[in-house]
């Protein structure tokens, strides 16, 4: 883990390691459910198809994008095919969601190619950003309907309170459940600074012992169904709200430590309208 500082640029690592999958907590679920520790070097696209429970989509390598020429989300639209860059930490994880959350990624690859027929590829829209926005830094909360109060703490950035004076809810009654590849691509070299985007989700009581795989089932379906109802929820400003991931408990070392939480450059107060 990196000092008590911002980290102004990043990097994630130039070569495959394994091990980051065993010592880093924020990849638990990602081991447990495709065990890339057990990988000697860089999966392949045939590799990461393998790991689908969803056929109707498979991963192909990039230079068949290169080729054909077309814009990466219409070429996914058209052929159901997930280009992947070689080598890259950023692709593999993007495979990964769309292992996890197949429903949910076909609907934002649609609602892209929607967006893109009423407007115009450029200049990029609100809608394009925010559908954006969640697919590369969304960590979805899970929450039980007794944690409201929770989600109003992280809203207006109350994190001493929801992070360390209710501790104990987390793993219990409320978790962070990563959907932004990018998020899991900074996460190979965590640094303080390291901020995703909530998107809050209420689950039924026993979620929480579920296993792992009913548990991304479970959300894929709920947030898929609430976007494809509700597209204009992806621009109300009580989703995608910050959340300063290092703070998760469990999520990083230091944190188990108050102090650790009144670094108020990483930990910011809400602003004052």
């Amino acid at each position: 883990m990196q000092p008590n500082r911002i980290k102004p640029r990043f990097s994630p690592p130039a070569d495959w390691q394994a091990e980051l999958f065993h010592n880093n907590p924020i990849f638990q679920d990602l081991q447990q459910l495709f065990q890339p520790a057990s990988c000697h070097d860089w999966p392949t696209p045939d590799w990461l198809s393998q790991q689908r429970t969803d056929s109707r989509f498979e991963f192909v390598a990039n230079a068949v994008l290169e080729q054909d020429g077309r814009y990466y989300e219409d070429y996914i639209y058209a052929t159901r095919q997930i280009p992947t860059r070689a080598e890259n930490w950023h692709d593999l994880f993007g495979a990964f969601i769309w292992c996890l959350f197949p429903k949910t990624k076909a609907l934002l690859n649609q609602l892209h190619i929607q967006d893109i027929e009423r407007a115009g590829l450029s200049p990029r829209t609100v809608l394009r950003n925010k559908i954006t926005l969640l697919d590369e830094c969304g960590v979805l909360i899970a929450y039980t309907a007794g944690q409201e109060s929770m989600v109003q703490h992280l809203q207006q950035h109350q994190w001493q309170q929801v992070f360390w004076q209710q501790r104990d809810a987390w793993w219990q009654q409320i978790r962070p459940v990563v959907f932004g590849h990018a998020i899991y691509e900074m996460a190979t070299q965590p640094f303080i600074g390291l901020t995703a985007k909530c998107w809050f989700i209420e689950v039924p009581e026993d979620f929480f012992s579920w296993s792992v795989a009913k548990s991304y089932v479970f959300l894929d379906q709920q947030l898929c169904q609430l976007i494809s109802q509700q597209p204009k929820c992806l621009l109300q400003k009580i989703q995608l709200t910050p959340l300063p991931l290092l703070g998760v408990p469990g999520w990083h070392e230091s944190n188990a430590q108050l102090a650790f939480y009144q670094n108020q450059d990483y930990f910011r107060p809400k602003r004052q309208a």
